[in-house]
């Protein structure tokens, strides 16, 4: 799925471009790594697509904190 050029996306279509976990997600919202929401109506939270777009982008960078990965605790076989 390509992120729209304009709009704003629901959490779980974020989740769909961005893979990681919601608490990962949510914690990096907090620590500034991922951009802030836009609250719709009360209940109602969604991202601009040229946020998104913008962090898709970040992503394909080396050394980002969200891509480096530690082998502590894995097991290959």
């Amino acid at each position: 799925m390509a992120p729209p050029e304009t709009g704003f996306l629901r959490l779980k279509q974020v989740l769909e471009l961005i893979p990681v976990s919601k608490s990962t997600w949510w914690s990096g919202i907090a620590a500034g790594r991922f951009p802030q929401p836009v609250s719709l109506t009360p209940r109602t939270t969604a991202w601009r697509a040229s946020d998104i777009q913008s962090v898709i982008k970040q992503l394909g960078a080396p050394d980002q904190p969200w891509q480096r990965r530690s082998n502590k605790g894995c097991r290959h076989a």
